[in-house]
């Protein structure tokens, strides 16, 4: 699963769930939540530029059940903003 899902420029979630544990597609998830964004199909709704992080990881795991992860209708071409 990405963490980013595009599909056309008004698309939301069908579902979310909570983290169960630390992944690259989380930690990428955690950062854009702590930016006010709730993934990086919104982000880039609203953005035009592209947000770049330090590869040292942010999402202590303590943090890790706080990480929303939304899921977006099947079929939809899915690509992440971060590659690790």
């Amino acid at each position: 699963m990405s963490c980013a899902a595009y599909l056309d420029g008004n698309a939301t979630p069908k579902s979310m769930s909570r983290a169960k544990q630390w992944t690259d597609e989380v930690e990428n998830l955690y950062r854009f939540q702590q930016a006010g964004y709730r993934d990086e199909l919104e982000y880039k709704q609203v953005k035009q530029h592209i947000l770049y992080y330090n590869r040292k990881r942010e999402c202590e795991d303590r943090e890790v059940h706080k990480v929303k992860v939304y899921a977006y209708k099947s079929g939809s071409v899915q690509r992440s903003l971060f590659p690790f």
